[in-house]
C-alpha cells in the first residue's frame, strides 16, 4: 500500500511538472452543440466517469487528479458553454437546465449506457438536474453513483462573496467587464485553505481561462445560476433526497462559501448521508489536494458495484 500512495502521488508530482495549460487544450478536442463549440478531454479505460467542473473555471480544474483517475476509468470532461475553452456567445440564455443539456446530449452522442459522475461547485447543480431527469424517467443512460465536491447543493446554507453578489446584482454586467486581474486574484485566493495556495502560475492559468474570448464580458450571465437554484431548490434538493444511486460528498471544510455549513446540511437532509471532510482544505479540493480526493473517491467507488 505505502508504494502505491508513493506511486500515485510521484504521478501527480509529475503531471505538475510536465502538464500545462497549453497542454491540456492540445490534447482535447471539440464537438458542437447549438451551433457552439465545446472543449473535451477523454482519457483512460474502464467504466466511464465524467467530471463537471465549477463557476468560473473550467475542465483544467481536473488536470491534477486527472493522472490517478485515468488508470482506473475512462474520464471524460469537457468546457461548459461560457467556460474555459469552450465558445462564450453573447446574447445567450445560460442556464443549468441548458448545461444539462450539453451533457446529456453530449453522454448520449458517445454512445454511453451507464455513466458515474464526480461534480465540483456549479457542476453539483447540472448533476442535481440530471438526477431529476432519471428520475422522471426521461434520461437516456444511467447515473451508476455520484460523487460531489463543494457546490450548493442548499441555496439556503450558500454563503456566496461580495464579488459574487455583485456580479448577479443590476450592476453586473459593469463589474463583469470591469473585473482586474487584482480583483480576481484576491477573491480567488480567498477561496482557498492555507496549506495549499494556488501559486502564481495557477493564477496566471485561472485567469487566463476566465478571460479567454471575452470571457468576463458574460460573467453577470452565467452567475444567474444562484437565483435558479433558489428558483428549483425543491427540485433539485429533492432529487438528491430521492436518489437510489450510491453518493458521497467530499467537502473541504475551510471553503467559506460552501464548506462546513454545506456538510452539516448535507448530513441534516440526506437519509444515511455518506461525507468525507478534508480540513484545512478550501472550495478547489480536487486541486489543493488531489491525493486526499482520489483516495477518498477510490474507496468510494470499492463499495460501488
Amino acid at each position: 500500500m505505502e508504494q502505491v500512495i508513493a506511486d500515485a502521488r510521484n504521478d501527480v508530482s509529475a503531471g505538475r511538472e510536465s502538464g500545462t495549460l497549453e497542454g491540456w487544450q492540445q490534447g482535447g478536442k471539440w464537438f458542437s452543440y447549438g451551433g457552439h463549440a465545446i472543449f473535451s478531454r477523454m482519457a483512460g479505460q474502464g467504466d466511464p466517469l465524467v467530471l463537471i467542473h465549477g463557476f468560473p473555471t473550467a475542465s483544467w480544474d481536473w488536470s491534477r487528479v486527472w493522472p490517478m483517475l485515468t488508470p482506473h476509468f475512462s474520464v471524460l470532461a469537457l468546457d461548459m458553454l461560457g467556460f474555459g475553452f469552450s465558445d462564450k456567445p453573447v446574447p445567450y440564455p445560460y442556464s443549468i437546465e441548458d448545461q444539462a443539456d450539453l451533457l446529456q446530449g453530449w453522454v448520449e452522442g458517445l454512445g454511453l449506457d451507464s455513466i458515474h459522475l464526480m461534480a465540483h461547485d456549479y457542476g453539483c447543480s447540472v448533476v442535481q438536474e440530471l438526477l431529476a431527469r432519471e428520475q422522471e424517467g426521461v434520461l437516456p443512460f444511467d447515473i451508476a453513483s455520484v460523487c460531489f465536491l463543494n457546490g450548493a447543493l442548499f441555496p439556503e446554507v450558500h454563503n456566496p462573496l461580495l464579488i459574487q453578489k455583485l456580479l448577479r446584482s443590476p450592476l453586473g454586467g459593469l463589474v463583469s467587464r470591469g473585473l482586474t486581474r487584482r480583483t480576481f486574484e484576491r477573491n480567488f485566493r480567498r477561496l482557498f485553505g492555507s496549506q495549499n495556495p494556488p501559486d502564481h502560475q495557477d493564477m496566471e492559468d485561472f485567469w487566463h481561462l476566465l478571460t479567454y474570448n471575452n470571457g468576463r464580458g458574460i460573467m453577470h450571465h452565467l452567475i444567474q445560476f444562484m437565483e435558479e437554484r433558489r428558483c428549483h431548490r425543491n427540485r433539485w434538493v429533492g432529487a438528491l433526497q430521492k436518489a437510489p444511486q450510491p453518493m458521497r460528498l467530499i467537502s473541504g471544510t475551510a471553503d467559506p462559501v460552501s464548506g462546513a455549513a454545506m456538510a452539516r446540511r448535507y448530513r441534516e437532509l440526506i437519509a444515511n448521508p455518506d461525507v468525507v471532510s478534508l480540513r484545512n482544505t478550501g472550495h478547489y479540493p480536487h486541486f489543493e489536494c488531489p491525493w486526499d480526493v482520489f483516495s477518498a473517491y477510490r474507496d468510494f467507488r470499492k463499495r460501488v458495484k
